[in-house]
This record gives structure tokens, sequence and C-alpha cells, in this order.
């Protein structure tokens, strides 16, 4: 079983074992603008439906989030947190010990999340495309992607690779081509891009030219 499966069934089991909690109305709201976000985009998605399925009042909502602007910021940074940072830097970090090792075992969590049903390829892709540049939700997608490509420079540094910036560029390309394509039902994909990272980091090493 896989640290990423492994730390799923620990979390379920935690939440097993504790009494419920009904969240927060501000968490409800977020957690069901996740979902729907995620899933259906933030243009097809309306405020009534939020509230609806949150099980709020539309005021409750504008309380907490004053435009549907700053709620799908709130979602880009939850996103951020789950996808960023539990996905990518914590579960690749739990089945490699060495950065060169993280940086392709990135892949190997990538192709477990191909294979799941909660899989809905990259939301700061999907809002950038859909609302543009220069929107504020575009403009924080591009941001995010950035805090990746910034992390995957990080581990280039630690594995002593040349022009690290230009490493992490590329290996962030493979990593939204295979969801691109896990998106269009190629579940090997990450295993294909994993396969063609391998064959790139000797042109990294230090010392070659």
């Amino acid at each position: 079983m896989s640290p990423l499966v492994i730390s799923r069934v620990n979390a379920d089991e935690t939440l097993a074992r504790a009494p419920y909690v009904r969240p927060a109305p501000r968490e409800r709201i977020l957690e069901t603008a996740y979902e729907l976000f995620s899933r259906c985009g933030v243009r097809g998605v309306g405020v009534d439906e939020i509230v609806e399925r949150a099980g709020v009042a539309k005021a409750t909502l504008y309380r907490h989030f004053p435009t549907k602007d700053e709620l799908v910021l709130a979602f880009l940074e939850l996103r951020e947190q789950r996808y960023t940072h539990d996905l990518i830097e914590a579960a690749s970090g739990r089945i490699a010990s060495t950065p060169e090792g993280r940086l392709l075992a990135i892949f190997d969590v990538l192709s477990e999340w191909f294979r799941s049903e909660d899989f809905e390829a990259c939301s700061f892709i999907n809002v950038l495309l859909e609302l543009g540049r220069e929107h504020p939700a575009g403009a924080a997608s591009i941001r995010h992607l950035e805090n990746v490509r910034v992390y995957l420079e990080r581990l280039a540094r630690e594995a002593g690779l040349r022009e690290p910036r230009s490493f992490a560029c590329g290996w962030h390309i493979l990593m939204k081509g295979a969801i691109i394509a896990a998106a269009e039902g190629d579940v090997e994909a990450a295993q294909r891009a994993k396969e063609i990272g391998r064959a790139m980091l000797p042109q990294y090493a230090s010392g070659e030219s």
C-alpha cells in the first residue's frame, strides 16, 4: 500500500473515531464551493446553488465572502493546500527521501490521483483558461502555479542540478501535460511522464555540457 493510501486510511480511521461536529457556515460554504468549482468550473456555478447545497442563507455567504470572486480566490487557496502542499510536496516526500527521488515520486503520486474517483484535473489551469490571466482569479491561478515551480526549483537546487529554474519549468510542463492527458482518459500518463523525466535528469546533472 502506497504512503498516500496509508495516509488516507489513517485519516479515515481517525475521523471514524471522532465525534461528528457540524462544520461552521464558512467551512460549509468553502467546501461546497470547492466541490462545485473543481468539477464544474467557476462560471457554471452560481451563488444560489452554493448556498442551497451548503445549507446556509445567501446573506451568510456574503458575510463571509462579499463577492463571488473572493470565494473563488479562497477556493484557490484551499486548492493550493490540498494539491501543492498535501499532494505534491507531502505525499511525494513520504515516498522518497532524496530531492531527485522526490522529483520522480511526484509522478507516482499523480498516477495514484489519476486513478482515484476524486480526480478533477488542475483547477489552477482550469480557472486560468476559463477566466483569463487578467481576471483576479486567473492572476491568482498563475501565482499558485508559480508556487509549484518554486518547489520544483528548490528540489532541483537540493539535487545539485544545473539551471534549476529552467529544469523546474520543464518538469512542470511534464506534470501539467500528464494531468491534461489523464483528463483525456490516459491513466498511464503520469508513468509516461516519469520516464521522460528520468531521461531528462542526466541532461541537468552537474558538470555535464
